[in-house]
């Protein structure tokens, strides 16, 4: 029996419904595709108005608990988000001078940061390949320059190598690119690979080697102007000096070829954006959409489920308060999570107890912008072997007389740093630019100190194990300052595929529900599949409500 497009269609509608009609059609040509990843109300498997009559409670008003509330609003739900800060954000938190940076065991810095000067100290980068985030930008009119997340003109230093005088990341990525060359060259000039390539391969691959390192007839590296001058070209007779190779010896050392690759992992690659003014725009541009639907300074107190969904216990203004909703999405950090009273089934009570975070931190100082005006270095970031890493450049108000920069980020946690006081971090700090650039330790000034252990309604910054006993989190995880295994894919943790997986009526949702662990990516398309999960559940009762109506009429 033949089918028509038609009859196709109607089968893909009837044991999938419209979504997947919507798809099919796509598929056929017959309707414009859409950019992949991007969502729409198709995607979520539901329809504005779909959500109405039902009531939602949100917990966490950083970046998760923003996309979930947004779109269930659209959807037409009855939205709360309770938030325990005064802000919205989470995690991603913007600092500028007069904020006030406050610890669990209370200590308190104030940042003193010229108008119109801050840091990022949560996520500051979005890459390209995050078109979700990206998009939601655009919805919500945040304006995007820019990240110069990698330069060819920053440092590479370690003590053990060149005397530890840095290597400019330029001469080092070019004369590795060439030596390398050289030695293949040499290889296939001997006939080494002789049986694994044909004559014509070899003469292609020799040719591209030639130009690749690049190398002269002879097959031999001897520098190039990809690496930079010691004199650069100029007028009459200044022909300009090429730079000295790098030995081999040299540019093989491990901490260099780190910094060189750091640029070539998946999220890492050029074009990167930030928000103008700051990484908060995306919070506060979500929390001024919302309105009075978040809730601030309102930190939950207790989680428990009930016969008709759930009842949150929260403090708000010195009392204490309850909401009853019939879903719940939880966005909460796990760290927050465990000192929370819950009546969580058993597995994920086990998954939040065992679960541990990162404590990644941040320094960052105003100075003069030495690195602009002196070595010509905008934005991007620079890397040591020992003390503080990465040192990363800010991409905002190029130009400008002042700036912030990082100087240390990366996890402390069983680092020597972690047990440092706060002026000794700071100190450490400053070598870290010592080292880099003599001399201009000096200029550094104004700094703050951030380690997100230390911060109320946090107390980790992202999930690093979900418990054994595989015990690493999804996908590759994140690094601060470089990858520690770019090669290898983790494995999954039964700990996470008990968190993706609603606990009765409450959704999980947070970057640490993702495989793309401390990207606000993450955490959108977690907070994307928690509202999926309940429209469909949602719609589920409808239609069971509706036969019900039917069999009994």
């Amino acid at each position: 029996m033949e089918f028509s497009r038609r009859d196709f269609l109607m089968r893909v509608g009837q044991a999938g419904g419209y979504s997947a009609a919507f798809v099919a059609m796509q598929g056929l040509g017959l309707m414009p595709a859409r950019a992949e990843g991007l969502v729409t109300h198709e995607s979520l498997g539901a329809a504005p108005g779909s959500g109405a009559g039902v009531k939602v409670v949100i917990l966490g008003g950083g970046i998760a608990g923003l996309v979930a509330a947004y779109e269930m609003r659209q959807l037409g739900y009855t939205v709360t988000v309770l938030e325990a800060r005064e802000r919205p954000g989470g995690r991603n938190w913007t600092v500028r001078g007069g904020d006030k940076i406050k610890f669990v065991d209370g200590t308190t810095q104030t940042c003193s940061f010229d108008e119109g000067n801050y840091q990022n100290v949560g996520p500051a980068r979005l890459p390209s390949i995050h078109p979700n985030i990206l998009a939601y930008c655009k919805k919500l009119g945040v304006q995007l320059e820019v990240e110069v997340n990698t330069t060819r003109s920053s440092f590479l230093q370690n003590d053990n190598a060149n005397g530890g005088k840095p290597v400019v990341q330029r001469q080092a990525i070019n004369d590795t690119r060439g030596h390398v060359s050289e030695l293949l060259s040499k290889a296939m000039s001997g006939g080494s690979l002789d049986s694994e390539m044909s004559k014509d391969d070899k003469d292609r691959m020799l040719a591209f080697l030639r130009l690749y390192g690049p190398l002269d007839q002879a097959g031999k590296y001897n520098g190039s102007d990809r690496s930079g001058y010691l004199e650069t070209a100029g007028a009459g007779d200044q022909t300009g000096v090429l730079s000295k190779p790098i030995d081999m010896h040299t540019l093989l050392d491990e901490s260099f070829w780190q910094g060189m690759l750091f640029e070539e992992q998946f999220d890492m690659q050029a074009t990167m954006f930030q928000p103008l003014g700051g990484m908060d725009r995306i919070p506060y541009a979500f929390a001024k959409s919302l309105g009075d639907i978040v809730q601030y300074s309102s930190p939950v107190s207790e989680i428990r489920k009930t016969a008709k969904g759930v009842k949150i216990g929260y403090m708000q203004g010195g009392s204490a308060k309850q909401i009853e909703a019939d879903y719940c999405i939880c966005a909460m950090p796990l760290t927050i999570l465990k000192k929370t009273p819950n009546d969580f089934s058993a597995p994920y009570k086990k998954v939040i107890e065992e679960s541990v975070y990162a404590n990644a931190y941040k320094v960052a100082w105003e100075s003069r912008r030495f690195w602009e005006q002196d070595y010509n270095i905008y934005g991007g970031l620079e890397f040591v072997n020992v003390g503080c890493s990465p040192i990363w450049f800010p991409s905002a108000k190029i130009f400008s007389e002042r700036g912030v920069v990082v100087s240390g980020y990366t996890d402390e946690t069983s680092s020597p740093f972690g047990k440092l006081t706060i002026p000794e971090k700071f100190e450490e700090s400053r070598k870290s630019i010592e080292r880099l650039h003599p001399g201009h330790g000096k200029e550094l000034e104004k700094p703050i100190y951030v380690g997100w252990q230390r911060i109320p309604y946090n107390e980790g910054s992202w999930i690093r194990s979900y418990g054994p006993p595989a015990g690493d989190g999804p996908g590759r995880g994140a690094r601060a300052g470089g990858p520690s295994d770019p090669t290898a894919p983790r494995p999954v943790s039964p700990g996470y595929e008990t968190l993706i997986q609603p606990d009765g009526p409450i959704f999980f949702a947070g970057c640490h529900v993702s495989h793309i662990v401390a990207w606000q990516e993450g955490a959108t398309l977690s907070s994307l599949r928690a509202v999926k999960l309940i429209s469909e559940r949602v719609k589920a009762a409808k239609l069971a409500t509706t036969a019900s109506s039917i069999v009994s009429a």
